[in-house]
């Protein structure tokens, strides 16, 4: 950023003749800032008239402008269809770090000068490779709110997802990246407040630059801006001080206030025709299903993001972001997806930007809004194509095969999502491109997949429409809890397999919360609008959520303990290719796969043996056996090159781990349980 860059310092800062504030508008034919008074945020003690430069930015001075100050900005303009201009409308600052409510005369929301000094006492980023990476997907109230180890005051708070037992416990999970829900600051909307409810996983941004303040502890909220601004980056600090990096989802292609008819707080009363996607009529053309899409073939709004994702991995030391709707991002002049649109590339261009993970959740819902796979090297996308195969393989599959003999594919597909869904990222990008998920806090728990075919959504006040109906789940007999022991203990085997899956496949894998242990929505699958015991996590654990959670917590230890199961890259066949796993493919009788075996319904057991091909870790080869009938069988173990024993290390048959690890040889025949896995070492 430099002097003659006209889009530099916008927002407020301190100069030499006392605060400044600067505000991008094309159409406005007028700016005024608004003072209020440091104890009283609702009473104006001084208005600036701001002027336009030749770039249109306005700015505006004044020495009442210091950090603590609650300040607005009033914005008047031209009458017409894409306008939406009041000049006695009291506006948001795009760029202010910090929001307050003010309830009574005036009400609505200030922007706050936030004093922003804070001590990281020479902490850095860990900087985990993304090979290593394990993403544990939380909300921040949701983690701590119920967890009794957490002082009371501390529970849903930044500095309870900071306190020594939420640190201790996500160490030793074996995670190594905390993924949050929203946090910039948001609001919840219209229909829900009217409806009582509330929008609690927070994908409706107010403010891109503010955390969201009622995250912060009571004590740290009385205290204002700065104070939960401190709070905020204190948790960054302990969290990297673990160890553990801190990933933002953030949520740019849309903003808070709605469609047309919806609230005003900021862009639309600084700049409709400019910050939002419209028709010549004024019609927005809404491709996040959220009543707006932000129009990122304008500079400023891409600027605006790029500012706001820098700000938050320089200033706040943010590891990384997760894109929510990441198609909008990439909408050009006429509303088509490209893969080198400005804003993308200009993350992938930025020094700061380029040095932290880029998740991009690759779909919006407008024409042309899927596009997994297609976006440029230097970003990992959500593979929904992983999580739909995945799912079907061990649920859908399974109940077909249940209920007409036949599973109805074969194994090939899967194999192919294990191994780092070549068939959807390119070997230039290599299998760290695709984000591997089961669930995600949209859809059904892990839990819920596994006894529910069904969504159950009545409690979210829309008469069980909204939410996917289709899930890819079965619910092994009976809908919801049951007590009949057998069917529990096939679902609590369907999910050890899930996380089995999940955890031991080529590519980036995220955990959501709560997983790790069984947590159960009651069925549904789409619990945005519950803040509530519902969706906060439960400290107290029976003794079977108890097991899962040590399986768990086994099979990341054994996907850190072996390189094999992390390639870097994409092997080609009869080349060494340096970080990438040599890949051989059994049958059940040890026998090199054939294309018969690939594609045929019948053939649902495979042997997977992978040898890394190491740069920085030591040498490894595993041998994952997957078998997908409902029936025992036996397995012939593959004598591959090289390869003169193997020890049992895992087997999804077993409620917990811990058993003693077994050896066996090449062409020795094991048994294997029903709809099992089985994690060797090779030696």
């Amino acid at each position: 950023m430099t002097a003659s860059d006209p889009l530099r310092d916008l927002g407020v800062r301190m100069t030499s003749h006392g605060g400044e504030l600067r505000v991008w508008s094309h159409a406005a034919t007028s700016m005024e800032l608004a003072i209020f008074d440091d104890r009283d945020p609702s009473w104006a003690v001084r208005t600036v008239t701001m002027t336009r430069d030749a770039h249109d930015v306005w700015t505006g001075r004044s020495r009442s402008l210091v950090p603590g100050r609650s300040y607005a900005i009033r914005v008047g303009g031209p009458e017409g269809p894409n306008h939406a201009f009041d000049p006695k409308r009291l506006l948001l600052d795009p760029y202010a770090r910090g929001l307050v409510r003010v309830d009574g005369p005036g009400s609505g929301w200030r922007s706050t000068f936030v004093d922003d000094a804070f001590d990281w006492g020479g902490v850095q980023k860990p900087r985990v490779p993304l090979d290593h990476a394990v993403i544990y997907e939380a909300h921040v109230r949701g983690f701590s709110k119920r967890n009794p180890a957490i002082p009371a005051e501390l529970r849903g708070s930044y500095a309870g997802l900071a306190h020594e037992s939420s640190i201790a416990y996500l160490k030793s999970l074996g995670v190594t990246t905390v993924e949050l829900l929203p946090v910039q600051a948001f609001v919840s909307e219209q229909r829900l407040v009217k409806q009582g409810l509330t929008n609690y996983w927070g994908y409706n941004t107010l403010g891109f630059f503010a955390p969201h303040a009622a995250y912060a502890s009571r004590a740290a909220q009385a205290q204002g801006s700065d104070a939960v601004l401190r709070e905020f980056k204190g948790m960054v600090r302990l969290l990297h001080e673990a160890g553990l990096e801190v990933i933002l989802d953030v949520v740019y292609n849309h903003t808070a206030e709605e469609g047309p008819e919806g609230p005003v707080y900021s862009f639309r009363g600084i700049d409709n025709a400019s910050y939002y996607r419209q028709d010549a009529h004024g019609h927005y053309v809404d491709t996040t299903g959220c009543g707006n899409a932000v129009y990122f073939a304008k500079d400023a709004p891409i600027r605006l993001v790029l500012d706001s994702m820098r700000y938050w991995a320089e200033e706040v030391q943010i590891d990384g972001f997760r894109l929510d709707l990441a198609a909008t991002l990439g909408r050009g002049e006429h509303g088509d997806f490209e893969r080198d649109h400005p804003l993308l590339r200009g993350m992938l261009d930025d020094p700061i930007l380029s040095t932290t993970k880029i998740i991009a959740e690759p779909w919006d819902v407008g024409y042309g809004g899927w596009q997994t796979g297609n976006f440029a090297r230097g970003f990992v996308e959500w593979n929904d194509r992983y999580r739909d195969r995945m799912r079907d393989f061990w649920l859908g599959d399974i109940r077909r095969e249940r209920e007409t003999g036949s599973a109805g594919s074969g194994i090939g597909r899967f194999a192919t999502r294990l191994a780092g869904s070549s068939n959807t990222f390119s070997f230039e990008r290599g299998p760290l491109a695709g984000l591997n998920f089961i669930t995600a806090h949209d859809g059904f728990t892990m839990a819920d997949l596994v006894a529910y075919d069904t969504k159950h959504n009545l409690g979210n006040g829309e008469d069980n429409r909204d939410g996917t109906s289709h899930n890819n789940s079965f619910n092994h007999g009976v809908e919801g809890d049951t007590t009949d022991e057998t069917i529990l203990a096939t679902r609590r085997k369907a999910i050890r397999n899930l996380l089995g899956t999940l955890l031991l496949s080529a590519g980036v894998p995220m955990l959501t919360a709560g997983d790790e242990y069984g947590r159960s929505q009651r069925g549904n699958n789409n619990a945005y609008c519950h803040d509530s015991e519902l969706t906060w996590l439960d400290w107290e654990r029976d003794d079977r959520q108890q097991d899962l959670e040590d399986v768990t917590r086994t099979i990341l230890r054994l996907r850190h303990e072996n390189p094999a199961l992390r390639p870097v890259r994409f092997g080609r066949f009869g080349e060494e290719t340096p970080s990438a796993s040599r890949m051989e493919w059994f049958n059940a009788e040890g026998v090199t796969m054939s294309e018969e075996d690939w594609n045929s319904p019948a053939e649902r057991t495979l042997q997977y043996v992978a040898a890394s091909t190491p740069e920085v870790e030591h040498a490894n080869r595993v041998l994952l056996v997957v078998h997908a009938h409902e029936e025992a069988g036996e397995i012939t173990l593959a004598t591959a090159a090289g390869v003169t024993g193997y020890t049992k290390l895992w087997d999804s048959a077993d409620e917990r781990p811990g058993r003693a690890e077994t050896a066996h040889s090449p062409g020795d025949v094991v048994s294997i349980e029903p709809t099992s896995m089985q994690l060797y070492r090779a030696d």
